[in-house]
């Protein structure tokens, strides 16, 4: 089978080309692996603050490439690009890892409805029990997709070619790499900038102070720009443009064919179902809440048969996959598969006893969860790879509507399992992403995959020690932390606290058809590809903001005109330029908690 059209696109106009590590040169080494320890746990506490604040979570791949190059050239000056691979994917794991505080969230904001009866709480030490072990079994069963998802399908992973390129443009020499570094600068520059003087920095437009001295006050700035006639109902569901140089990097790389295919999807959702649902009575209010908790339900339908359609009609290379690791020894690149097997059945066991433990989950359920959450991470791992979003949300989703169907009434076991499948995707997802960035610079892929396994329960222990305090903090709500995906996860389980029949009929014929469409378009695609909407597309396209997308598109427009125009120039600049936006971004989103829990700024 041929690479996805957006895995040819960027491969064409990157500047970096696949290579191999010289013979010799050191990899995982000590000084890597304590760096990359420490880079995880300063990951893992800050970035809780920034996915509940922003509601989303920037590439923490190419931050982590950064402070591994800061960290190790401060004390070193011979390392290389293959060490601080290993920083960031320590960092990369800890990042995902503390993406589930969301659950965390959601958890608190059950707790807050007493209509419920929700009493669960989880203390520090038992979410780092259920993270890390949840988190291991993500990156065990993610280990034989690499030569599935990376090596014979090709996938983008877009934020694995950024942290790739950043990596290479801190560890490069000579004026082609002088000039992708500047066009990174200067990307990153704009891309902090951009961030700092967007009205979702709270901490500078509300009057942000550093070391007790006011920095900046009241900014004119506002988040996005949205269209007329329709400003006040497009502004309710987030359809304008963001002022995000993340979302235009990110579009930059992803390629038009996504770009467009996920613009379809954010019309359908923000623009045409909204006043449909109100007019038939389905939704109460012109808000983006609640037009959500119908959409996701066809958006997630799609996501998943065309996941689980492509995969099946690929099924020769995932047999050979199975079989290539099968035969692999500890001395080979790839991580040996009979460890593959050991650490999934020990990671296992373990999550199988805490969430009996210490959320009273029968045995049977958290077991159904884990053989559920197999084919929804290989659905999400071919989204990530194709269109940059990690359904992490939409699968876990999935699995609510699963448990809603088997524990009808059972919230917590519905909260639990969904946490299951979040957990798992998160690690995975992870984890593909540093699998393509040692593809394009040659590092060893077990390595890559040590250094995994000791970062996750590093970053769960940051997170669970970092969330408690974030939350007494800030708190919940508009004048605190927001935390979207939270409010959907609890308000779903909520609905789904009724049973399945609580779900209005609109909603399940929705998903059927668009389960249907998903696997026509996937059947389409291998003929037709060219002028095939992509069905993955389409569905992420359904569930982020609109001003995201929007953005993301442009970004595909800026790309298609520069290599239209400027070939040769593209092919220097525009994939550093792009990496530099979604950089600049994610490390100022990240700097601003890690100076708060510091406490050098006050917000």
């Amino acid at each position: 089978m041929s690479a996805p059209a957006t895995a040819k696109s960027i491969a064409d106009v990157s500047p970096i080309t696949p290579s191999l590590k010289p013979a010799g040169a050191p990899e995982f080494t000590v000084r890597a692996v304590v760096v990359g320890m420490g880079v995880a746990a300063v990951i893992g506490a800050s970035y809780p603050y920034v996915v509940m604040k922003l509601g989303f979570g920037p590439n923490i791949s190419v931050v982590s490439a950064f402070f591994g190059y800061l960290a190790l050239g401060l004390f070193f000056k011979d390392f290389n690009r293959w060490e601080n691979n290993i920083v960031q994917t320590a960092g990369t794991a800890a990042g995902q890892t503390a993406f589930m505080c969301v659950l965390m969230a959601a958890f608190d904001m059950l707790r807050l409805r007493p209509e419920l009866n929700f009493t669960l709480t989880l203390s520090p030490l038992q979410s780092f029990m259920w993270l890390t072990s949840a988190g291991l079994l993500g990156v065990f069963l993610a280990v034989p997709m690499r030569q599935h998802f990376v090596v014979d399908e090709k996938l983008p992973f877009a934020d694995g070619i950024a942290a790739a390129e950043t990596l290479v443009v801190l560890d490069s020499r000579g004026p082609e790499a002088k000039k992708a570094a500047r066009s990174m600068a200067i990307g990153t520059i704009l891309s902090a900038l951009t961030m700092i003087f967007r009205e979702d920095a709270k901490v500078f437009k509300e009057g942000g102070k550093l070391g007790g001295v006011t920095i900046w006050n009241k900014l004119p700035f506002v988040e996005s720009w949205y269209f007329t006639p329709f400003a006040q109902n497009l502004e309710a569901m987030v359809f304008g443009i963001s002022w995000s140089l993340l979302s235009l990097g990110s579009g930059m790389l992803v390629g038009m064919r996504i770009n467009a295919s996920m613009l379809i999807g954010t019309i359908i959702s923000w623009v045409i179902a909204p006043q449909i649902l109100l007019d038939h009575g389905i939704i109460e209010h012109f808000k983006r809440r609640e037009v959500l908790l119908w959409v996701m339900w066809p958006a997630t339908g799609m996501l998943v048969s065309a996941g689980l359609t492509a995969l099946f009609l690929r099924w020769k290379l995932l047999v050979k996959t199975f079989r290539q690791l099968s035969h692999a020894s500890v001395d080979s690149g790839d991580f040996p598969m009979r460890w593959v097997i050991g650490g999934s059945a020990i990671s296992a066991v373990a999550l199988i006893i805490v969430q009996k433990v210490n959320l009273g989950m029968p045995i049977w359920m958290t077991v159904v969860a884990m053989i559920l959450s197999i084919p929804l991470m290989l659905v999400s791992l071919r989204v990530l790879g194709e269109t940059n979003w990690g359904p992490i949300s939409a699968m876990s989703n999935m699995m609510q509507g699963v448990f809603g169907i088997l524990a009808p009434g059972h919230i917590a076991a519905n909260m639990a399992a969904s946490g299951v499948t979040g957990t798992i995707a998160a690690e995975s997802e992870g984890l593909m992403q540093d699998y393509k960035t040692g593809e394009i610079i040659g590092s060893t892929p077990k390595y890559l995959t040590y250094a995994q396994i000791l970062a996750t329960p590093v970053g769960a222990a940051a997170v669970s020690l970092m969330y408690p305090l974030l939350r007494d903090k800030y708190g919940f709500g508009d004048n605190g932390l927001s935390s979207p995906i939270s409010v959907k996860w609890a308000g779903f389980a909520q609905l789904l606290s009724k049973g399945i029949g609580a779900l209005p009929p609109s909603a399940l014929w929705a998903l059927l058809i668009a389960t249907c469409l998903g696997i026509v378009l996937t059947l389409l695609e291998q003929r037709f590809k060219r002028f095939t909407p992509s069905p993955t597309g389409v569905g992420i396209g359904m569930l982020v903001p609109g001003s995201a997308i929007i953005t993301m598109f442009l970004g595909g427009v800026v790309e298609w005109t520069w290599r239209h125009f400027a070939a040769k120039n593209a092919d220097t600049h525009l994939v550093p330029m792009a990496s530099g936006f979604i950089a600049g971004e994610a490390i100022v989103a990240v700097l601003i908690p890690v100076l708060v829990a510091m406490g050098l700024m006050a917000i």
